[in-house]
């Protein structure tokens, strides 16, 4: 009932209800704002936490997988001229490898013919890929164009792997049709043949080469040709298969002359060092996250400290303890026992160190031990695993706890909801009684007055402004 009040006693009304209003909410407002900002900050810090366990959690799944260790990785030390991918079968070695030639398809081209040509009749062209081959055949009608006839021959040709266009010489106003095959190897050369003279002007005889203005081969068909540790070899496509068993070999260019490259076929280091840095990162990531949630920096003096929103926390304290002490529990196997022997050191904030030549030496001569030490149901992943499982499972301790933090939130909102609706009972009860008693004020006054004016009008009163 705000307006305007104290008409009658004069009384600041809105000020006394306002002030007594202030103290009664005052105090449940500041309980209410120190329990959320508490809360919230508990649930921020927790997810942090669970956020760096779950990206520490992909890291080891990674890292324990056998299959990890049982890739085999083919390279060559000349990408320009050769790739190599090998299966989990291939094994290791050494190859030197001279890549001569490279596989080609068959590119061929149609006498040169005015840009206006025409067939006079109608007729069959048979297009042949390889000599032996029984060839397509493609039905051409009378009058029709090179572009007809282009379109004419994509529309057949397109599952035998052989595309038409026509290129068109500026200098003396000729065109021809050039056909171009998909499939490289030897035997493999495009011929356009035909038994109808009106379009004789359109074949081409695949084994010879274009000269002026006659027909023949741009490219002719060919098989790559390569040699392996001197081995004079052949394949129909620039992609061999098993020529080293079970490594997949891609040619893209020649070789200079005796200058081969090499071939090496071995485990997969690169991959395994890879997950192993993705492990160690994930790892200093969660304990650099531990580290500043549960800290109290000093920030100068006069000034409060920066306190993590989990300082005394008995659940981080427990995990990050559990994780240190797997981290130091030997493996019951040789060769690679702690992480020490992989040259992953544990620094003075608690993160981790990789020695880089160290890790290099040891999975070039112990590999399977690292294998062991990290996967299998005893390996150092999953007995880490079990460290953190309980904490970030579905219904886990850190789930648990940010789901109580979230209900007492919900519940800060529904106190707030209520001490708004308290307070505003309150202040409407203070207007009422505090009006109410102005009102009466108001007439006690007038009454006041009118008593005063009649007993200043008796006889023999004095006014006491005369």
């Amino acid at each position: 009932m705000v307006g305007i009040t104290g008409i009658g006693s004069g009384l600041d009304i809105n000020g006394i209800v306002g002030a007594l209003v202030g103290a009664e909410k005052a105090p449940k407002e500041a309980q209410l704002a120190r329990l959320e900002k508490a809360s919230t900050t508990k649930f921020s810090a927790l997810g942090q936490l669970k956020g760096a366990l779950g990206t520490f959690k992909t890291a080891m799944k990674s890292l324990n997988n056998a299959e990890l260790f049982e890739k085999r990785t083919a390279t060559s030390s000349n990408t320009s001229a050769l790739t190599a991918t090998a299966s989990t079968s291939a094994l290791g070695g050494t190859y030197k490898v001279d890549v001569d030639r490279l596989a080609s398809s068959s590119k061929v081209a149609t006498a040169a013919l005015a840009s206006d040509f025409s067939t006079s009749a109608s007729g069959t062209l048979k297009i042949k890929l390889g000599a032996a081959d029984a060839g397509t055949e493609v039905a051409i009608a009378a009058d029709s164009s090179l572009v007809e006839i282009r379109d004419k021959l994509n529309t057949a040709l397109k599952d035998k792997g052989i595309t038409a266009n026509v290129v068109n010489n500026p200098a003396d106003g000729t065109s021809r049709l050039v056909l171009n095959a998909k499939d490289t190897g030897a035997g493999k050369d495009i011929f356009i043949e035909t038994g109808d003279a009106a379009l004789s002007a359109l074949t081409v005889d695949g084994a010879v080469q274009v000269s002026g203005n006659a027909a023949g081969y741009l490219e002719q068909a060919a098989d790559a040709e390569f040699s392996i540790d001197g081995l004079a070899l052949k394949s129909s496509s620039n992609t061999v298969e098993n020529a080293i068993p079970d490594v997949t070999m891609t040619l893209v260019g020649k070789t200079e002359e005796n200058k081969p490259l090499t071939v090496t076929v071995g485990q997969d280091k690169v991959g395994v060092t890879s997950n192993i840095k993705k492990f160690v990162e994930a790892y200093n990531k969660l304990i650099t996250t531990s580290n500043d949630l549960t800290s109290v920096v000093e920030v100068g003096e006069g000034k409060p400290p920066v306190v993590g929103g989990l300082v005394g926390d008995a659940s981080v304290r427990a995990l990050v303890g559990g994780m240190r002490n797997e981290l130091v529990n030997p493996a019951e196997q040789g060769g690679v026992r702690v992480l020490a022997d992989l040259g992953i050191t544990t620094q003075q904030d608690g993160t981790l160190k990789i020695d880089d030549a160290k890790l290099s030496a040891v999975l070039k001569d112990n590999f399977d031990a690292v294998a062991t030490f990290f996967t299998g149901d005893t390996g150092l992943m999953s007995r880490l695993d079990k460290r953190i499982d309980g904490y970030v499972q579905t219904g886990g301790v850190l789930e648990q706890r940010m789901d109580g933090l979230q209900s007492t939130l919900n519940d800060i909102d529904k106190q707030r909801e209520a001490l708004t609706r308290r307070v505003e009972q309150l202040q409407t009860r203070l207007f009422s009684q505090f009006n109410a008693m102005d009102a009466l004020v108001g007439q006690l006054n007038q009454t006041s007055e009118r008593l005063a004016q009649a007993l200043g009008s008796l006889p023999g009163s004095v006014r006491k402004d005369s």
